[in-house]
């Protein structure tokens, strides 16, 4: 059976890029991607404030924009992903103090904690990740192309932007310059108005600064994304995204200060994610409720504790994020994540997590009957890299065709703003198909001597492959050992097996039960078949 087909047939039954709908905050419509310079796409995104080590929270956007760039490049566009990092904040400067250290010293530290989950999460798809320190001379610049041009004014070394100056200011937000409120103490008095924000902070005695037109300071939070943004992506871009904490004040005074310097749009797309809940509490879990009191002025994206009632923050959990990665594996903490659509809440704790595995053990058990069958693992079949190179002709072959309209509800599902929600569920109807397929056909018996459908078989775990590597799943097999040898553990399992087969041999049903259920509280399912008994770790 030929497993190729023609390019008519390709376009026939493929859909393309051009297809790509995606939900703009701005506009709060769901519109064509056009990129700004066609096949190409730029994204910036919101990174971390590195004065502590990551929680949840911060994953949450990350393993969302590493979906969306796969997807992007596997649809044939050449993408460019920027996430910054902030690395000059009070917060910095704060807990530096406390530990005895420089602020650099306990930037870098966090930084790398950052990077460590970003990898056990697997996200590797981020191609710049500028810091806020090393982008000054750029800070500085756009600073004082805001002063020149009249939309910016200093003040005894402080720096403010002029919101009165912008008449679009408030258009993301649909807010009013009157509606807003900044906060009190010094730099209110300075204020033409109490809605303008700080672009430029004079240098407070003991902490770190840089020189500049306006004395030795440092720069505001807002400004550090719009030059970092400028740099990488040039003065119009095609998608900013963050979570949807940061909508106001973060990006409203983005799209204020940078389209007032550049005279044009910042970015095309604002693509806002929204946020975890620890269960079915009311609070998030990390992020804008940790900087509430600050108003226009927050300096940063985790700026101060907030009081919000079952909020997860590092204090009540949201923290010791290495240790979840260990316990629960980085690969069960994304898809637990992805079954989610982006724009929607996502409640989060063990239960979740726990429902994400026993999802995912679905898939880990095919990923054994399939190397029953072939021989071969799942994880060294080769898939297809864009959304030409998989499509197949399914010869009229009935498991073939089905393979082939999951694949397309999938595209289909991701081309509607990146519904990973949707295209998680083609996923297990996918699986499910190659699964009946197997029983259907006995291919763990007398039917895997038939090639025709052994190959059959293979080309439908292939696409499974291919479009669960645009989630960024089952890119590797998952670690199951805690530290033992993996022939240790097969054979402590072995022995755990035999021991329930001799209890149920016994009509010791009650001892055999007990083997299993126990085995199923640490997250060991045991596989009853014709052939014997076989356990699955996910």
């Amino acid at each position: 059976m030929s497993m190729t087909m023609s390019a008519a047939q390709a376009t026939a039954n493929e859909s393309t890029k051009e297809n790509i709908q995606v939900y703009n905050s701005l506009t709060r419509t769901k519109e064509p991607l056009v990129p700004v310079t066609p096949g190409k796409i730029g994204i910036y995104l919101c990174g971390p404030t590195v004065y502590d080590k990551a929680h949840i929270g911060h994953m949450v956007g990350p393993i969302i924009f590493d979906t969306i760039k796969r997807y992007l490049t596997y649809s044939g566009y050449e993408v460019n992903w920027v996430v910054n990092i902030t690395d000059v904040d009070d917060k910095l400067i704060k807990r530096s103090s406390e530990r005895g250290m420089t602020m650099s010293e306990l930037a870098e530290e966090m930084t790398q904690d950052y990077l460590d989950n970003l990898a056990g999460m697997g996200v590797d798809q981020i191609d710049h990740m500028p810091k806020a320190t090393e982008s000054m001379d750029e800070i500085i610049a756009f600073t004082k192309s805001l002063v020149d041009n009249g939309f910016a004014y200093a003040v005894e070394g402080d720096v403010f932007f002029d919101v009165a100056k912008d008449a679009e200011y408030g258009k993301l937000t649909n807010r009013s310059v009157d509606d807003l409120q900044g906060d009190g103490g010094g730099a209110a008095a300075k204020k033409h108005s109490a809605a303008d924000f700080a672009l430029w902070k004079a240098a407070k005695e003991g902490e770190p600064s840089w020189d500049s037109p306006w004395g030795k300071g440092r720069p505001g939070w807002h400004i550090e994304c719009s030059a970092m943004s400028k740099l990488l992506l040039g003065e119009t871009f095609d998608i900013h995204g963050g979570g949807l904490d940061l909508i106001f004040p973060h990006h409203e005074n983005e799209i204020a200060q940078s389209e007032c310097c550049h005279g044009k749009p910042m970015a095309k797309v604002w693509m806002h994610n929204g946020l975890l809940r620890a269960s079915a509490a009311s609070g998030k879990v990390g992020g804008r409720a940790e900087r509430e009191g600050e108003g226009a002025d927050a300096d940063s994206a985790d700026n101060v504790e907030a009081a919000t009632a079952g909020k997860m923050s590092r204090s009540k959990g949201a923290g010791g994020l290495a240790d979840q990665i260990a316990k629960f594996g980085g690969e069960k903490i994304r898809f637990c994540l992805l079954r989610t659509h982006y724009r929607s809440t996502v409640l989060f704790g063990e239960d979740a997590l726990e429902e994400a595995g026993t999802g995912l053990d679905t898939f880990y058990r095919f990923f054994k009957r399939f190397e029953r069958v072939t021989g071969g693992s799942f994880y060294d079949l080769t898939p297809a890299t864009s959304r030409e190179s998989g499509a197949f002709d399914a010869g009229g072959d009935a498991l073939l065709t089905s393979v082939l309209e999951a694949r397309s509800k999938f595209i289909t599902a991701m081309d509607d703003d990146f519904n990973t929600g949707s295209a998680v569920g083609d996923l297990f109807e996918l699986v499910r198909t190659l699964n009946k397929f197997v029983d259907q056909e006995n291919l763990e018996g007398a039917g895997k001597s038939d090639e025709a459908k052994v190959a059959v078989l293979t080309q439908g775990a292939t696409t499974l492959r291919e479009l669960a590597g645009i989630l960024g799943l089952f890119k590797a097999p998952i670690e199951t050992s805690g530290g033992a040898s993996d022939e240790l553990i097969g054979q402590l399992m072995q022995l755990f097996i035999e021991l329930r087969a001799s209890a149920r041999t016994n009509k010791d049903f009650a001892t055999a039960d007990k083997i299993r259920d126990d085995l199923a509280k640490l997250n060991i399912t045991l596989e009853d078949r014709a052939d014997g008994t076989d356990w699955v770790m996910g």
